[in-house]
């Protein structure tokens, strides 16, 4: 679907964009439009669906039906959901370009978005593994709010700065270096978004920088919006999973800062998150308040407020009806 110009000429670099969806049918079309309509060339556009329950699929496929412009566009799908960490994974493995483009099935990019960066990455001399842009807020009904200005990432230079106060990043919004997937890899499964994880490695790689225009419409409420869960059942599902994508992260960035020669000094970063995060799941794991009371008893490098908090929500979660009943009350008002 259209042509690319492949010659790759250094002043002209080829770009890729990988654009991920899931359960997206009322958002993505404009994603795809958003992706299409980039002014650089020469770019590729990966447009992949995440083994989708709704007609995700259906709309991207009638996004680029009669396509005719300039870019190479490739869609496809998972034959099962692999989350974001191992979707983006493989697609980066797929794409050709210098620069690998972040794009979200409910987001939009505006056409300026590729040829801003890349002009940007440019005057940078190709030194930096990742661009961040900053972005505008957006509603669910398409309006557009203030804008969103993520942490400037030219300030963070090295573990400790990052360790210290991890930046506040917002993965759609980012672009990759071509090498930095290749000296790092895909990244494993389980790890609910990339953003941080690929941050880290720019900033022990060639650097990271902000370029401070909004050049991505981000959409509040989608798959990392938050609402008042409707059950405990689901409050302790959420818990859970949040849990599972923290040790999935840390094992991520473990493994990174092991290519790094950085493993000692990111396990010393990482030590009380993880005791925490093992924490919680050892309690979930345990069989009986009995387990669980001496669980928490004997935990003494985990603080004492979530020890209490995990022997309620583990073992007496109904506790917690009230609450979500109340939160939901005041949400409504």
């Amino acid at each position: 679907m259209g042509q690319s110009n492949n010659g790759g000429a250094a002043s002209r670099p080829l770009v890729s964009i990988l654009l991920v969806a899931y359960n997206q049918e009322r958002f993505v079309a404009d994603a795809v439009r958003g992706a299409l309509a980039q002014t650089w060339e020469p770019t590729e556009i990966l447009i992949s669906d995440d083994a989708s329950t709704d007609g995700t699929y259906a709309a991207i496929e009638s996004a680029v039906r009669g396509y005719g412009g300039p870019h190479q566009v490739t869609v496809r799908r998972n034959e099962i959901n692999e989350g974001i960490s191992a979707h983006l994974s493989r697609l980066a493995a797929m794409a050709c370009g210098e620069l690998l483009f972040v794009a979200a099935g409910d987001d939009i990019s505006v056409p300026e978005r590729c040829e801003r960066v890349v002009r940007f990455w440019l005057a940078h001399g190709k030194q930096n593994d990742l661009i961040a842009t900053d972005l505008i807020d957006m509603d669910d009904a398409g309006v557009l709010h203030g804008r969103i200005a993520p942490d400037d990432l030219g300030a963070y230079r090295s573990l400790p700065e990052w360790a210290a106060k991890r930046p506040y990043v917002v993965g759609a919004a980012h672009a990759w270096s071509r090498r930095l997937f290749d000296r790092f890899g895909s990244m494993m499964a389980g790890a609910a978004a990339e953003d941080q994880i690929m941050t880290f490695r720019a900033i022990v790689s060639g650097g990271a920088l902000s370029l401070r225009e909004p050049l991505v419409r981000y959409r509040r409420g989608g798959l990392s919006g938050k609402r008042t869960p409707a059950s405990v059942g689901e409050m302790l599902a959420r818990f859970q999973r949040g849990n599972r994508f923290s040790l999935a992260e840390m094992a991520q960035l473990q493994r990174d800062a092991e290519t790094a020669g950085l493993g000692g000094a990111m396990r010393a970063a990482l030590a009380t998150q993880q005791a925490r995060e093992r924490f919680i799941r050892a309690m979930f794991d345990a069989r009986g308040m009995g387990a669980r009371l001496a669980l928490a008893m004997g935990r003494h490098e985990v603080k004492p407020a979530l020890r209490l908090r995990m022997l309620l929500l583990a073992g007496c979660p109904q506790v917690y009806a009230p609450v979500l009943q109340l939160k939901r009350m005041l949400r409504k008002r």
